[in-house]
């Protein structure tokens, strides 16, 4: 289907010229002689293209350009102009306007210009659907989420969405950081705007800084021509730091400068350039740890976690793993109906995941693959799963941590500490760092015969 055009300009019989080349190209083209009948018109109608001439005696083609940008950003806007007012269409373009055109031209160089803003309109709807597609994609109401501690999670991520809050993401690897970080955005204000991220370790010490901030052309070696880095990238939108207890101390501090001043400089220059750039990042580390032995800097630790989210592990929140498996069937079966073994879930259920989300997802995608079958049964699964001492062991951690009062954990220690020492009180002791009358105490108090 071809694009729907508005032409505004006072000459009427260059309208009916232009109406009618447009017209034979199979373009629809409405028509009108002023700029006041032009935004009545475009504000009824739907279009894709306005070309608007600028000089006209009522209100401008700049006017015209001003009051249609402040309703639609996306609708491509052309300009007229006659030959030596070409600085004004230049102008006009820093202003909004898309492109121009010099009066008098020919049917190819009109016809040029429109199908080139034709393949701009096509992009950018385009682009808005993919936008839209991505916002769907990471709505929170879409992720997985049965147990209180992710629901809790999910909330939070809600209410912070909304606002330009920096956050730092908490959380083993595999429980989904990136994830949620992604929702975070497409769920804010910068929606439209680009999400950029960057994996910190995955980027070796000497370019991290560059790929940040960006260099100009003889920076360092090898830099043969200017380039941006993710922070111009993601001006606008939202720059993610994945692992970002990984950055090096000089690049923490310029990282701090940047959430406080909201500017830089490119390697090389001295020129600062300025950014709005809301910031999420995320690590798997313990970094209240890493501050407090002076391999963090404070105060960027404080900048980053103005709302700090913690993602519990799947051992965690093992009321979700039914409702994972059952999402990474619909993922990976490939048009088949699949069943799971009420045997499967169970066992699923007793493992402790050390792999989290990612290594339950690549368990459920082997066991599509090497199944065959319309089901997915213990056989399935790999060994450490099923085999009789991995159970057994995932149940005993389970057991130990179902009660995380002081009392229990005291009992437990002492029991395991005598099942090691083979019963030998005074073994058990060493072993507990205790004197052995503090062992008989304790075990009076627990009833531990």
């Amino acid at each position: 289907m071809k694009a729907k055009l508005l032409l505004i300009d006072d000459d009427a019989n260059l309208c009916q010229v232009i109406s009618y080349q447009l017209k034979k190209m199979g373009y629809d083209v409405d028509i009108t002689n002023s700029g006041r009948e032009g935004l009545e018109a475009y504000r009824q109608g739907n279009y894709d293209i306005v070309l608007t001439d600028i000089q006209m005696p009522d209100i401008s083609g700049i006017q015209v350009l001003q009051e249609i940008r402040k309703q639609n950003k996306e609708v491509v806007i052309i300009l007229i102009t006659a030959y030596g007012s070409v600085e004004n269409a230049l102008e006009a373009c820093r202003m909004g306007a898309d492109d121009y055109i010099t009066k008098p031209f020919g049917q190819e160089q009109l016809l040029f210009v429109i199908e080139k803003a034709v393949r701009l309109r096509n992009l950018q709807t385009e682009n808005q659907t993919l936008r839209e597609e991505l916002s769907d994609k990471f709505r929170f109401e879409n992720m997985i989420v049965n147990s209180p501690a992710m629901e809790n999670v999910v909330q939070m991520a809600g209410k912070v969405a909304r606002s330009d809050a920096t956050v730092l993401i908490l959380g083993e690897s595999g429980t989904g950081k990136e994830l949620l970080a992604r929702g975070i955005h497409y769920h804010s204000p910068r929606a439209a705007k680009p999400l950029v991220t960057v994996n910190c370790p995955s980027i070796p010490d000497t370019l991290l800084e560059s790929e940040l901030f960006g260099h100009v052309r003889g920076a360092f070696t090898g830099a043969i021509k200017d380039r941006k880095g993710k922070f111009e990238m993601a001006d606008g939108g939202t720059l993610f730091l994945d692992e970002i207890a990984d950055l090096r101390e000089d690049v923490q501090a310029k990282l701090l400068r940047v959430l406080q001043e909201h500017e830089f400089e490119r390697l090389g220059e001295s020129t600062p350039i300025q950014v709005d750039v809301r910031l999420i990042a995320a690590t798997n580390k313990d970094i209240e740890k890493l501050v407090s032995n002076g391999k963090f800097r404070e105060d960027l630790y404080y900048r980053l976690s103005v709302v700090p989210i913690t993602i519990p592990p799947l051992r965690e929140r093992k009321a979700d793993i039914p409702y994972l498996v059952e999402f990474f069937i619909e993922r990976y079966k490939k048009d088949k109906k699949v069943t799971v073994d009420s045997e499967v879930l169970e066992i699923l259920k007793t493992y402790n995941w050390p792999g989290n989300v990612r290594e339950l997802e690549n368990v459920i995608e082997r066991a599509l693959v090497l199944s065959g079958k319309p089901r997915i049964s213990p056989q399935d699964l790999p060994v450490h799963l099923t085999e009789p001492s991995s159970i057994a062991r995932n149940q005993a951690n389970d057991d130990l941590f179902s009660d995380l009062s002081l009392d229990n954990l005291e009992k437990r220690a002492i029991q395991m500490a005598l099942q090691k020492a083979g019963g030998n009180q005074t073994k058990a002791a060493k072993l507990l760092d205790i004197p052995r009358h503090v062992l008989l105490y304790r075990l009076k108090k627990f009833n531990i015969k």
